[in-house]
């Protein structure tokens, strides 16, 4: 008889982080059941106690497995509980990069996931772009793309192009191969003009009539022969156009989405960054999170102190200076200080970028 562990996963922000990490882990226990709920946005002691309280009167006598992404000291204390086992991700890093970098954590849950509305635009015109090009729609407008996926029917082009411009903000086309194609080994003007974007995609023949099955059952589309045939045909095509294919079967989209953004040059081997670019792009709050450290490391503000100055003010370095003037946590010349200690590294990076 299989376990069943209770697995609960609590988070300042979304939660994804610590189920992500969950996830991982937990898959090298296959002989094990678990039982998982996700708690997100938990913003005080109070919803702490709360989600506490009911995690352990769920788990009705056994140990609950809790792992957490939670940031704030004050909340995470609040699982350290001896009735449940508590896995806490950011504890376990968070203080030896406090030592590698000389500087304290924020401490402000879901940082990694703010972006500014450039990011938004980049996201949402992906997505757009990505519908208006769903299965061999607009060819011609293909040099639009940054990818274009290429496969017979049902072997996975539309929910890899969408989670390519949903989590990647890539902007996918997908073109299913026809009899048409596949019988004349020939592509659109639009997909050969730009071939570079283009990858194919192609899968087991027994999984493709599976899932051709389930929609179509009994046809001659699903049949295994049949699979077998459109699959060596593409696959022709691909040879001929020297474009690079990716199995699809038994992995997941995560998976194939970074393999694609790898065949066409998005993804680099660390092994071949000898000099990577400076990152000069930087948002607004992430400049004011960036100052903020700088305050700490001169010991002139505590975390706690820059978190309510930039929770009060996003919008750019002079207002963090008024802010924290204002609330007497800085004196003028500690503002002035720091904002032209800031500025000198934007030019550093600037004149980087020049050469």
């Amino acid at each position: 008889m299989r376990n069943t562990k209770n697995i609960y996963y609590v988070s300042g922000c979304t939660g994804f982080l610590a189920k992500d990490i969950g996830k991982c882990l937990l898959s090298q226990f296959p002989e094990t059941n678990f039982h998982e709920e996700k708690f997100p946005f938990i913003k005080n002691v109070s919803d702490a106690q709360k989600t506490l309280e009911y995690i352990i009167r769920q788990s009705a006598g056994t140990t609950p497995i809790i792992i957490s992404s939670l940031v704030n000291p004050e909340i995470r204390k609040i699982f350290d509980n001896p009735e449940v086992e508590l896995f806490d991700i950011c504890e376990a890093f968070l203080s030896r990069l406090e030592n590698c970098f000389e500087a304290k954590a924020l401490l402000m849950p879901g940082s990694s996931r703010k972006i500014d509305d450039s990011g938004v635009s980049k996201r949402a015109k992906a997505i757009d772009y990505c519908l208006g090009h769903d299965d061999g729609t607009n060819p011609d407008d293909y040099n639009k793309a940054d990818v274009i996926l290429l496969g017979v029917s049902r072997s996975g082009k539309t929910p890899i192009s969408v989670y390519l411009a949903t989590h990647m903000e890539l902007k996918s086309a997908n073109f299913p191969l026809t009899e048409e194609n596949l019988n004349s080994y020939q592509l659109p003007k639009g997909i050969s003009r730009n071939i570079k974007k283009a990858v194919g995609l192609t899968t087991c023949p027994e999984v493709l009539s599976t899932i051709r099955q389930e929609r179509y059952p009994g046809s001659n589309y699903a049949k295994r022969s049949n699979c077998i045939q459109e699959l060596q045909q593409a696959s022709q095509i691909f040879q001929k156009y020297n474009i690079p294919s990716i199995n699809t079967s038994r992995k997941s989209i995560e998976e194939l989405a970074a393999q694609i953004s790898q065949e066409i040059g998005l993804y680099k081997k660390t092994s071949l960054l000898r000099n990577p670019p400076p990152r000069t792009l930087q948002t607004k709050e992430h400049m004011l999170q960036k100052i903020g450290q700088l305050a700490m490391r001169k010991k002139w503000l505590s975390p706690d102190e820059v978190r309510q100055i930039i929770f009060c003010q996003k919008t750019d370095e002079a207002k963090f200076g008024q802010v924290a003037v204002k609330r007497n946590f800085l004196t003028l010349t500690q503002v002035k200080s720091l904002l032209s200690i800031q500025e000198g590294i934007k030019r550093n990076a600037m004149a980087a970028v020049e050469q």
